[in-house]
Formats: C-alpha cells, structure tokens, sequence
C-alpha cells in the first residue's frame, strides 16, 4: 500500500517514515518534502536505500506535483509546516502559505485523486494556554495566540470542513511538545544541548516558568500509526504523555546531565505572546484506541541527550 508523508525530511516526519517502514512489511512511502532549513535527506540516511521508500522534493503549494504524488495512494500524513513560534512572529506570511494554503491543496489533491484516508499532524498550541490547572481536550475550543498556532488551527479548521463538505476521511492529531533524535536545532532541547557542548550560555523566556508536555518522539509516531489505520473519520485525537516541565526544569536536567552549573544559564526578555501552559489529555487516544507512551521522560530524555553528544563528536 501506497503511504504519502509530507515532510518527512523533518524531525518527526522522519521519525514517523522509519517506524511505518519498520513495522509495516507491505508499505510503501514516499516523502514528499521541499528541504527548507528544518529538513534534511540525512535525517533518512538509515532508510534511503530500503526499496520501499522513495523522495520526491517539492512543496505542497505546488498543485501539479502533489497530484502526481499522491495518486494511487490510501493515505496523506501531513507533516509538512512552518512550525517556528519566533519565526512566525517575524514573518507570518510564510506560514499562512505552507500551513493553511499548502493544506488547503493537499485536501482538495486527495479529494479529487480519491485517496481513502488524509490524516493531518496539528499542535496542542492551537488551544491557546492554561492556568496552573486544567488540561486541553479534543473538545477544548481554539483560541491560538501566535501566528504558528493561528495557521495551524486555521489547517485544521479547513480539513474538518473538508470531512463535513466533502466526505473526505480526514483525521487529525494534536500533540504536545516533542523531543528525541534528529530534531532541529532551533528547539528547546537540542539548541540547549548544542550550545551547552560548545561551552555558552543557554537563554531562557523570562522567568523559565511556562509549562510544556513533553513526548518522546517515537511514542509520538506509534500514536499517528494508530489513529491513521484504526482512527474514527472527522475526529481530534490529542496526543499528550503527562510529563509536565518549566522550561527552566529541562533546562537543569539537560545541565545535570552535561556537568554544567545554573551559570550557563542566561535569562533574557521573555517572547510576545508566551502561552504560560499547555497540558493535554490522552485519554481518547488511550480509550479508544490503547495508545499509551512506551518511554518515560527521564528514559526518553537520556537518550536523546546521547545522541546529540555522539552527532557533535563525528
């Protein structure tokens, strides 16, 4: 069976193709990804000679390339995005057109090239932010509060008006902060790794006290697999693994780990629109479909900071 990923240069979608072929003797993918800053072929050096999988460099804005690519496919996992929150602030526009205009052609692609199932990767940041207390659910209303988040619930909006209109299978995942190999370096974690090896201080947001869910990658991908073969049609699932840290806590878990003390640590003005907290339920996902993450946080985060430490001494 025919697989279409979009993005899957990229930190997860990478990830995500390399689980589907692992597990899934009959597939075959095709990664379809336009190599912005945030996608590398390397990330899919271990795979790229695997029969089944082939890459296709282009943008989901380009109406004739996805049509040529997702015909005769069962399925479209879309990764592709613009996903920076700094960057959307600089510049919205690049992520009206990959986030919201790129979907839009997808959606109207797999509709008229009859492909059974569309399943799009969104954010729990599409819910805006929590208080101290509470959880997001798939019944959360959105209230997003940066550019990023607005143009990915904007996607969202427009493919369940695509299930709704259309009849088009559409399913749609929201998941909190990721972590693990092959992430970009613009992200919490690896930029801190990176710049803590190099012997500089890492910057904190303010007081360090926002508050993100943190899931280790794979765990992620089993989540996307799940919903993709066995998912209900016009439905969220929220994808969240109840490890609850202040940016300041990875912050001095990742210092523990690399033998630095709380002077590498930089506090600088905190960014525009700071969501204070997300924290989401996992228990539709878990319910329906028996998905619970595999790896604890502190497993999770010991591998992933490994990892970096082999790739920066190659």
């Amino acid at each position: 069976m025919k697989l279409v990923v979009t993005g899957g240069a990229g930190f997860i979608g990478s990830c995500f193709i390399r689980h589907m072929l692992k597990n899934h003797e009959d597939i075959q993918i095709v990664n379809l990804d336009k190599l912005t800053y945030a996608g590398s072929l390397k990330n899919l050096d271990d795979v790229k000679n695997d029969p089944r999988y082939s890459f296709v460099k282009g943008d989901i804005c380009d109406k004739n390339i996805v049509r040529k690519v997702i015909k005769g496919a069962f399925a479209v996992v879309n990764f592709a995005a613009e996903t920076h929150v700094d960057k959307s602030i600089v510049n919205p526009s690049v992520f009206i057109e990959t986030n919201i205009n790129g979907t839009c052609n997808l959606l109207q692609s797999a509709l008229d090239e009859g492909v059974e199932k569309y399943l799009q990767v969104s954010t729990d940041e599409v819910y805006g932010t929590l208080g101290k207390t509470g959880y997001f659910y798939e019944t959360t209303p959105l209230a997003p509060n940066s550019p990023y988040s607005a143009s990915k619930a904007s996607a969202d909006m427009m493919c369940l008006s695509y299930y709704k209109t259309y009849g088009l299978n559409v399913l749609i995942t929201r998941c909190c902060n990721n972590f693990g190999p092959y992430q970009y370096p613009e992200k919490l974690i690896p930029f801190f790794i990176l710049k803590l090896l190099k012997g500089e201080k890492v910057p904190v947001y303010g007081s360090g006290l926002n508050v993100r869910d943190w899931l280790y990658v794979y765990d992620h991908c089993r989540a996307i697999e799940l919903v993709l073969l066995n998912g209900r049609f016009g439905e969220v699932y929220n994808i969240g693994a109840n490890n609850e840290k202040t940016n300041l806590e990875i912050t001095k878990i990742i210092l523990d780990a690399l033998k630095k003390d709380e002077s590498s640590i930089e506090f600088v003005k905190d960014r525009k629109g700071h969501d204070f907290r997300y924290a989401i339920s996992a228990d539709k996902i878990t319910k329906e479909l028996g998905w619970k993450p595999s790896l604890s946080f502190e497993e999770g985060i010991k591998e992933t900071i490994n990892w970096y430490i082999e790739r920066n001494a190659l």
